[in-house]
């Protein structure tokens, strides 16, 4: 029974750091959404594939960091602080490949998979190298 007890006294933290990232998670999406030429949702519910690999790959770019820096803060508010740098890098790099490509935003909306394929593994691959960077 004590170590019930024992792995129960965690359980608010857990609450804690999961209602936190799951804010972080939530306005990560609605500024990528908004910062997008086109709507991604609605592209996904008309069956749009490269809509659908593009924000899958923004959404895992953002979540591999903030998993990292969960698991290396000290503690919620060093957590938050290194979700937000996180949140930054992944709407910098869709800022910065949308100047490179240009045509990238419009191929999109038009089911161009291999730009949407192209946009989410550039992203997931920002991401993964964000968590990297994210030691102490």
């Amino acid at each position: 029974m004590d170590i019930l007890k024992f792995s129960i006294a965690g359980l608010p933290w857990f609450a804690l750091y999961l209602a936190a990232t799951l804010v972080l998670f939530l306005v990560f999406l609605v500024i990528y959404l908004r910062i997008t030429p086109y709507r991604e949702i609605a592209l996904i519910r008309e069956g749009n594939s490269a809509a659908a690999a593009s924000i899958s790959g923004a959404m895992l770019g953002f979540v591999i960091p903030l998993a990292n820096a969960v698991v290396q803060s000290a503690n919620i508010a060093d957590m938050v602080l290194w979700g937000v740098i996180a949140l930054i890098v992944q709407l910098l790099v869709y800022s910065v490949v949308t100047r490179i490509i240009p045509d990238i935003g419009r191929g999109i909306p038009e089911g161009k998979v291999a730009e949407g394929v192209f946009l989410g593994a550039l992203s997931v691959a920002i991401g993964i190298l964000n968590a990297a960077c994210i030691t102490y």
